[in-house]
């Protein structure tokens, strides 16, 4: 890790002329979506990029191996105490950013800052006055509706979209809001994540695959004949596994062996528990917790089908981001089972790697899992589809290069 003291020693050949300096509080080796998100754009530039974010835990080692440069600021949680740490926490990340985003300029002579979410914008506002700089701010959903609190947070928010050079959004439901909530002018793309192998620890072989595949059911006491379910997800009201729950009696009595594992904690999991019992389907479902990044292999192998039913959920503090967790099923060959969502379909297409239901139907429900549960072929075509869809992904370097973007690739 390079921090922001060591301003004057020399920049590694590799990245001599780097010029967009990339800016986010959250960033790895810290688990995080928008982390994971933002170092995948860094690697596909890395020639061209400084990376200026939070610390975290881990962040010296993960650092020193990066192909580009990474500052960090401090947590004030190291040297505070949990409580003030985290009082005076927004505030350090505010003042730090913009601070160090001058100190940066000054050293890399930088010509485009990427904001890599909507948090703490005013820094990236102030500094679009004071450095001759353009800039592209990045929003996931939950960010964006951070901004609106109250109306001088969002006035100064929409100023800061109008001065952005462009605006990025991770799918095309955050896209659809943003358009709904401000009238701008200002040339909005949407660019899906990536999935990275290095995540799961690697590009798996076929036949490390086959082998953690047996691992995982062995230790649930699941037959190879059997048909996997898979979940992976918060275990949260709106994400609807015990609709997935629902349908295991009913699989069962049309004669299907199945099993159901879902990674994940949350509140409702005693609640899903319950449900199981009830039903009578505790020996079939299985809750794994919390899994790693580098276990979840594992547990796509061992599957056969991909199920989340997501509800939209209704609290005005949520809006439903880009769900990962589709296309890394597609990536490990998978089909998936999804509500018809404007944030789902980014990732999952009707029957080219997956079934789009009505979450709320039960007999539409049903019915998919029962077609992909009886229909072996179709479960293998379906995840040979969604794996190469998975392999796809739109460069952020045609931000820079719009007038020779094929059509499709940003809208």
């Amino acid at each position: 890790m390079e921090h922001i003291s060591q301003l004057g020693t020399k920049i590694r050949d590799e990245t001599a002329s780097p010029d967009i300096l990339v800016i986010s509080r959250l960033f790895l080796p810290k688990e995080a979506l928008i982390g994971e998100y933002l170092y995948n754009r860094c690697l596909q530039d890395p020639e061209r990029v400084i990376v200026l974010a939070a610390s975290c835990a881990g962040d010296k080692v993960f650092d020193r191996s990066q192909q580009f440069p990474v500052y960090r600021w401090p947590n004030p949680r190291y040297w505070l105490g949990h409580f003030m740490g985290s009082l005076l926490k927004p505030l350090c990340n505010l003042v730090c950013s913009f601070v160090l985003a001058i100190r940066l300029y000054f050293r890399y002579h930088y010509r485009y800052i990427e904001w890599g979410h909507s948090y703490d914008f005013p820094s990236l506002l102030l500094l679009s006055y004071l450095l001759p700089v353009r800039f592209f701010i990045y929003l996931h959903g939950n960010d964006l509706l951070s901004a609106l609190h109250n109306p001088f947070w969002r006035s100064l928010f929409k100023l800061t979209l109008t001065r952005a050079e462009a605006i990025v959004c991770n799918n095309s439901s955050t896209r659809d809001y943003l358009r709904n909530t401000f009238r701008l002018e200002t040339p909005t793309h949407v660019i899906n994540p990536a999935i990275r192998p290095e995540k799961f620890g690697g590009e798996p072989s076929q036949g490390s695959l086959d082998e953690l595949r047996l691992r995982v059911r062995q230790s649930y006491n699941i037959p190879e004949t059997a048909v996997v379910i898979l979940s992976v997800g918060r275990l949260v009201k709106h994400r609807s596994f015990d609709r997935v729950i629902d349908n295991i009696p009913l699989l069962l009595t049309i004669g299907v062996d199945v099993h159901y594992i879902i990674c994940g904690q949350g509140p409702c999991e005693s609640e899903l528990k319950s449900l199981a019992h009830r039903l009578r389907v505790d020996k079939r479902v299985h809750f794994a917790g919390y899994v790693p990044n580098r276990e979840l292999s594992g547990y796509y192998a061992a599957c056969d089908i991909f199920a989340m039913l997501t509800l939209l959920d209704t609290k005005a503090s949520s809006l439903e981001g880009f769900g990962v967790v589709y296309l890394e099923a597609s990536y490990f060959g998978k089909p998936v089972i999804a509500s018809r969502l404007g944030s789902v379909i980014d990732a999952v297409r009707h029957q080219e790697n997956g079934i789009l239901v009505n979450p709320k139907s039960g007999y539409e429900v049903f019915q998919a899992f029962k077609q992909l549960c009886q229909n072996q072929q179709l479960r293998e075509q379906l995840g040979r589809q969604g794996k190469e869809l998975a392999k796809r992904k739109t460069l952020h370097r045609l931000l820079y290069k719009t007038e020779s973007v094929p059509n499709g690739l940003l809208s």
